[in-house]
């Protein structure tokens, strides 16, 4: 108990010597060791990166579920740490509806049959729907979610450690001030305020000593962001390709439901299922990409076309050969590498960290790509992966 309570009393002299250190800095009375300029930015884009992802996590939550009162329902069976129950879907209970009405009405009826196509439709949007809810939910929200629960949470406790480190760094910087300055006065007393100085420079030493690894600690920490932002990257990429596969499953469904529904005879609506395909005829036939979005029949098609990760996806660069085109006369730029990259194919240039290449910009290209040099190499490389320079 004698322990306890002396361990108590000397917690209480910290936490009040670091209050008054705190105080004197706001009020501008006292001395505040600053950190270098690079540990700033560290701390500047660790706190951004958390900002950002936090308001993504939310507003993805958002989009896949609109309803708040299920939100927080899912949120309360994850924080119990239980199974949230599987929940109907609109479209599959809207399919539900539309079956019992067709049997109530006639399923032999026009009107019947028409309610059960439909309904079936429905029912295969909200199974796909599922389907992509759950595909995002551990893609994407899910490595978010890690990273707010579990590395941020390490970084936040280290860096009010460091906070303290500092505090205590400069309270001893305060009391060694003192110290000498009343050496100074007390001339005839110079050995006790010389035991004094020798006291406060001891326990700077050993305070410096702990801010400076505590800084070390929480500057990797920081570093690791960067390792974050490629991560998530990855996991953009894998929500974007679920999107796609999503609503290409989607169209599908209701081009299926559109033919059946105009091959049907006697249908009192046939004409605003069926397009007006047959209405244009050859000669009308566009001559360009420009004059054939103009003159689109009335049921359009979506290309869905396979994509790999990291590799734009435009009809301008799927046709762009880096190794045929010449640098501009003016426009290229200096860039730094930032990480690693693998090139995805032969019109890609590799990169490794920190090296320097030479990049510019081709008309027609993606924005989120350049064209880089390194010597006689040449090819694509992303914008995200540099660091441009003046």
């Amino acid at each position: 108990m004698e322990f306890n309570v002396k361990k108590l009393a000397s917690d209480a002299g910290v936490f009040f010597s670091r209050a008054m250190q705190f105080t004197e800095e706001k009020l501008g009375q006292a001395e505040k060791t600053e950190l270098d300029a690079h540990f700033e930015n560290l701390l500047a884009r660790a706190d951004c990166t958390k900002n950002w992802t936090e308001k993504i996590l939310r507003q993805t939550e958002v989009l896949l579920q609109p309803n708040p009162s299920a939100r927080v329902e899912e949120f309360l069976y994850e924080k119990l740490d239980r199974k949230v129950p599987s929940r109907v879907t609109n479209g599959e209970l809207l399919a539900q509806y539309m079956t019992e009405a067709a049997n109530d009405f006639g399923p032999g009826t026009p009107y019947g049959k028409t309610l059960i196509k439909v309904g079936e439709t429905q029912r295969r949007l909200g199974a796909a729907e599922r389907e992509f809810i759950h595909s995002a939910s551990i893609n994407f929200l899910t490595p978010l979610r890690n990273f707010l629960e579990g590395d941020w949470r390490t970084i936040s406790k280290e860096r009010r450690i460091l906070q303290n480190r500092r505090l205590d760094l400069d309270a001893c910087k305060a009391r060694l001030k003192k110290a000498k300055a009343a050496e100074a006065k007390a001339a005839c007393e110079g050995d006790l305020w010389s035991d004094e100085v020798e006291k406060a420079e001891h326990e700077l030493r050993l305070t410096q000593t702990e801010f400076d690894r505590q800084a070390e600690v929480t500057r990797l920490l920081l570093e690791g962001i960067s390792s974050t932002h490629v991560n998530h990257l990855r996991c953009l990429h894998e929500f974007v390709e679920s999107q796609t596969n999503y609503y290409a499953q989607c169209y599908q469904f209701m081009l299926d439901l559109q033919k059946q529904l105009g091959s049907s005879k006697g249908e009192i609506f046939s004409g605003t299922f069926v397009g007006n395909a047959d209405s244009t005829s050859p000669a009308a036939a566009p001559s360009s990409p420009a004059v054939a979005a103009a003159t689109l029949p009335a049921v359009p098609t979506i290309p869905v076309v396979p994509t790999i990760v990291g590799v734009p996806n435009t009809v301008a660069e799927g046709v762009l050969n880096p190794n045929e085109v010449k640098p501009p006369a003016s426009g290229t730029r200096k860039a730094r590498v930032l990480y690693d990259y693998e090139a995805a194919d032969s019109t890609e240039l590799a990169l490794l960290a920190d090296e320097m290449i030479t990049v510019y910009s081709l008309p027609g290209m993606d924005p989120d790509w350049l064209i880089g040099e390194r010597g006689n190499q040449k090819g694509k490389v992303p914008v995200t992966y540099l660091e441009l320079l003046s």
